[in-house]
């Protein structure tokens, strides 16, 4: 009887471990990317009310960006070259939670919900938002090597013109609208060993990321602090 309660006791503690050991949950190899590119400029648009929904995101607790270490050593990288061109990078967003993600589907299948169609969808119903995968179930960003950035001009302080907002839902937001402001940022991003995506120019992910199967869901707060 006391070896069974005992080995019902290992089973109990092993049970206990495995739910303590979510991998979603584990933000060991997470950093603050401005604790590594100091002079990053910040607008996390999902933790204001500015953005497609028109409300703070779920798991978004704090305006800070996130990143695994990799990719943030090989932004800083990017960061450093630019600067030497008289460039800032400006970040909206980089590791996002699956609980964000999972806002997002929410209000996508609200069709009622249109409050900030005539800033970022104007020309797309909103109807169509997963079918044209403006709106996915999952997302890279949750894996934790993906960013959304734009280039500001250290010399005046301004975003440099991209030919299209960030979170423009249309075409004009496509790598294939090319400009020379978007190729500057894509050749150092490039260089650098990120993939973009056919959809979004901002978008870019580290090609060798650490996580490539791996959705992490911890909310986005202060590491370290």
């Amino acid at each position: 009887m006391r070896q069974l309660l005992a080995i019902v006791c290992a089973a109990l503690v092993l049970v206990g471990c495995a739910k303590q050991k979510d991998p979603t949950m584990d933000r060991s190899d997470f950093v603050v990317i401005t604790d590594v590119i100091p002079d990053a400029i910040l607008e996390i648009r999902y933790y204001s009310t500015y953005n497609f929904v028109g409300e703070r995101i779920d798991g978004y607790e704090a305006p800070v960006a996130l990143m695994t270490r990799q990719a943030a050593d090989s932004l800083k990288v990017v960061s450093d070259e630019l600067k030497a061109q008289g460039y800032r990078l400006k970040i909206w967003d980089a590791y996002r939670p699956q609980r964000a993600v999972n806002h997002f589907v929410r209000w996508a299948e609200n069709l009622q919900d249109t409050a900030m169609k005539s800033i970022f969808y104007p020309m797309v119903d909103k109807s169509l938002l997963f079918e044209q995968q403006y709106i996915m179930a999952r997302s890279g960003h949750s894996r934790g090597s993906t960013v959304d950035l734009t280039l500001v001009d250290e010399a005046t302080g301004k975003e440099l013109d991209m030919g299209s907002p960030f979170d423009w839902f249309g075409m004009e937001s496509h790598p294939a609208y090319v400009t020379p402001n978007r190729q500057i940022l894509w050749d150092a991003m490039l260089r650098h060993g990120f993939t973009m995506i056919d959809s979004e120019w901002w978008h870019f992910t580290l090609a060798n990321e650490l996580y490539p199967d791996t959705y992490f869901d911890f909310p986005i707060t202060l590491i370290g602090h």
